[in-house]
């Protein structure tokens, strides 16, 4: 496959992830996790949850794709950034997949919750918030600084090998940096 091939594959998965992170999470999970009562939301809103999933799934397969489209490119260069590279994508992918579990064990609770007796729906609501409490850890820390670290690796490849014209480069490792500080000072608590 030649580069040019490549460089067309790697940019339309750059955008279904983020086609299927923002319409997937942004617009039709998150709207119903973070309500007040996210159970019944998600339970009135399945169909919505399960599309919101999917996409969240598509994000997770197209992150993994750009590693795997990217590795032979900086093989060619450099075989430690390539591995380094393909193995942070690779969690990042492992985790972008993982944040799908709280909704869809939501689905099985909501149902179990709008049925449920009013002694019962407490703790259907706890199991709730902790299913949705992990997804918020994975989501808000280790995507991120996966992706951060991984961004990071793939700007100074850009850069160091001239794939892209070098502002390209540089504004994009800016970009890395600056996401990668603010998720570990959040998870520090400092507020920015």
């Amino acid at each position: 496959m030649n580069l040019r091939t490549t460089a067309r594959i790697v940019g339309t998965l750059f955008l279904a992830a983020m086609v299927g992170s923002l319409v997937g999470g942004v617009a039709f999970v998150e709207p119903y996790l973070s309500a007040p009562n996210a159970l019944a939301a998600v339970a009135e809103n399945e169909t919505q949850v399960i599309v919101g999933v999917l996409l969240e799934l598509i994000n997770g397969r197209a992150v993994l794709g750009i590693g795997v489209f990217m590795f032979p490119i900086l093989r060619q260069r450099d075989e430690h950034i390539a591995l380094g590279y393909i193995g942070l994508r690779i969690v990042e992918s492992v985790f972008c997949c993982v944040i799908v579990l709280s909704p869809l064990s939501l689905i099985a609770l909501s149902q179990a919750y709008v049925q449920a007796s009013a002694a019962d729906a407490a703790y259907y609501q706890a199991a709730g918030a902790l299913s949705i409490a992990g997804r918020e850890s994975v989501a808000e820390l280790l995507i991120p600084v996966f992706f951060g670290l991984g961004s990071l690796l793939f700007y100074r490849s850009l850069y160091q090998f001239k794939l892209l014209p070098r502002f390209i480069s540089v504004w994009g490792f800016v970009g890395a940096a600056l996401i990668l500080a603010l998720n570990v000072l959040l998870a520090f608590g400092v507020e920015v």
